[in-house]
């Protein structure tokens, strides 16, 4: 992509769509081109909306599953909306600059990318629509009253924070700040003091006098839904009653398993600006040394791309190695079908406001440092984004008498970018995922020759290839699982005396594999290349001037074909 060159796309991403227009935009592209689109509807939700799938490919140069596949999505979790509209810019930005931009017209022509641009859409349209913040849909599981439960009691369309004087408060007033809090100290005896809940209502519940939360009642987590690693809800809450017990989650499943072509997946949620990559349920050190270090060097592009953190989910983003969440969609993929996916945790205001979290040592998230950090991120907003924060103002509630409600918009200052952040955040994930893209196995036929070796007999070579930075295999935890399938190279055209009319050759390795290094005084080597080669011979009985057709086909790689006359 050259350097400035600006990004050019049909619909602006300046907001956040509702349901209509992200399925009026995608029915124009399905219109406007629609040689290169299919729409589909991959599954209808509880409330009668469509969980899109679009799928983008050159239908002239083949069909979709002959070619390598990938895959992107976005919104599993209601709030993660910035995940549908990168999803959507990406689309948008291919379909646009299709037949413009050399690259993108090379991708589509010799690949299939199938993007699910919004997964709860049920969830996503409760987010934007009311002041509610929901995980992933608003359909009642395992509900349990009692607590404050989260309302917008001023009517600004939002939901803040609301403060409560009370003696047993462990919050007061900053004296340095008074818009923010800090925590009172163990001599903190006398003053004014508070509790802080989301503003709300009081659901009455037996038991202590004390407050709480209330449990949330729309508490399904979609990626707690998936196979590999399911838990019940007592060890994983969320889960489900079992595994892909949602209607959006079988799904995504279903469509993956009936594409077979898709060889790399991108998942996109908020937030923290991390490339997470598997495995989640095991140290990564466990997981086949290639794979790790292919995936490092992916995510490390998607680090030059938006600058995000690539992270083991495992060693270094979960908090409990006991007690892991697990359930998600990127280990189903990775450690299931063997094809390296990708949790995408876009926007990340912390670094924004230079208070960064620190992931790889959790000892050093110090209580002051966490609140350095939310002073930071007031300050921020009320720089850069002031629509999405307000004052302390005092509010008489129905059930404590005065209040005070005040803070931030969450939605748009933690979850997600401001809107007028959000266009730069989706640029940059749509370069990353053309590179993503462009790392998928390739297979070619190198070379196609035939020498007579007799009257009448003809030995035939190919040379079979893999051009991809993955090997058609994608990764050894697809071998570890047996899921890998071998290249198949078919002869046709004249009569075959050795050799077989279909030969499976097994694997083709890509470049990631080659041994590389500068080891050797100071020179750069290549130690070993990597086996991306083989080479299948025929010998065959036919006429002068015939002409025989050798295919190189594999599900992850493509096919392609080489003719030679005899």
């Amino acid at each position: 992509m050259i350097k400035g060159f600006v990004m050019k796309t049909t619909f602006k991403y300046d907001h956040y769509y509702k349901y209509d227009e992200l399925k009026s935009n995608l029915k124009h592209f399905a219109a406007t081109y629609p040689d290169l689109v299919d729409l589909d509807v991959n599954c209808v939700t509880e409330e009668g909306r469509n969980q899109y799938v679009v799928t983008i490919t050159n239908k002239k140069t083949g069909g979709a599953l002959s070619k390598p596949g990938w895959y992107l999505d976005g919104n599993i979790h209601a709030g993660e909306v910035t995940g549908s509209m990168a999803a959507m810019y990406t689309v948008d930005y291919m379909l646009t600059n299709y037949g413009e931009d050399p690259e993108i017209t090379k991708l589509v022509d010799e690949m299939t990318v199938y993007v699910i641009p919004r997964v709860t859409p049920d969830g996503a349209e409760t987010y934007l629509t009311t002041p509610k913040t929901l995980r992933s849909v608003n359909r009642e599981y395992m509900s349990k009253d009692g607590g404050v439960r989260d309302e917008d009691l001023d009517g600004d369309g939002v939901v803040r924070m609301m403060r409560i004087k009370t003696p047993y408060g462990a919050w007061k007033i900053d004296p340095k700040r008074p818009d923010s809090m800090m925590l009172r100290d163990p001599g903190d005896s006398e003053g004014t003091f508070y509790d802080i809940y989301p503003e709300g209502v009081l659901i009455p519940y037996d038991g202590s006098e004390n407050l709480k939360m209330e449990k949330d009642p729309w508490g399904l987590d979609f990626n707690r839904n998936f196979p590999l690693g399911w838990f019940p809800d007592s060890r994983q809450p969320g889960a489900g009653k079992y595994p892909l017990s949602n209607i959006e989650t079988k799904a995504i499943v279903d469509f993956v398993l009936a594409h077979p072509n898709i060889g790399g997946a991108a998942i996109g949620h908020t937030s923290g600006g991390l490339f997470l990559y598997p495995p989640g349920t095991r140290p990564s050190k466990s997981a086949p040394y290639n794979d790790i270090k292919s995936m490092i060097a992916i995510a490390n592009m998607g680090k030059e791309e938006l600058g995000y953190v690539p992270l083991n989910i495992f060693d270094s983003f979960m908090s409990d190695q006991s007690q892991y969440d697990s359930g998600a969609l990127d280990d189903w993929f990775y450690q299931v079908q063997g094809i390296p996916a990708y949790t995408v945790e876009f926007w990340d205001l912390d670094s924004k406001v230079g208070v960064p979290y620190n992931w790889f040592d959790r000892s050093k998230e110090t209580p002051e440092l966490q609140m350095k950090r939310f002073n930071a991120c007031i300050d921020w907003v009320k720089d850069n984004a002031p629509e999405y924060y307000e004052d302390w103002t005092a509010f008489e509630h129905p059930v404590f008498g005065e209040v005070e409600i005040g803070g931030f918009n969450y939605k748009f200052t933690h979850q997600n970018p401001p809107g007028k952040y959000l266009t730069e955040e989706c640029e940059k994930d749509a370069k990353f995922n053309l590179r993503f893209m462009k790392a998928m196995p390739k297979l070619n036929i190198d070379s196609l020759t035939s020498e007579e070796v007799g009257d009448g007999l003809y030995k035939v070579t190919a040379i079979v290839g893999n051009l991809g930075y993955l090997p058609t295999n994608l990764t050894d935890e697809a071998i570890n699982q047996h899921v890998d399938k071998p290249v198949k190279v078919s002869f046709k055209g004249g009569e075959i005396l050795s050799g077989k009319e279909t030969e499976e050759i097994g694997n083709l390795s890509g470049y990631s594999r080659t041994v590389t290094g500068a080891f050797f005084y100071g020179n750069l080597t290549t130690e070993e290349n990597a086996p991306a080669r083989k080479k299948v011979v025929w010998l065959v009985k036919a006429k002068k001037g015939t002409e025989v057709t050798v295919t190189a086909s594999q599900e992850k790689a493509g096919i392609v074909s080489a003719s030679v006359v005899l």
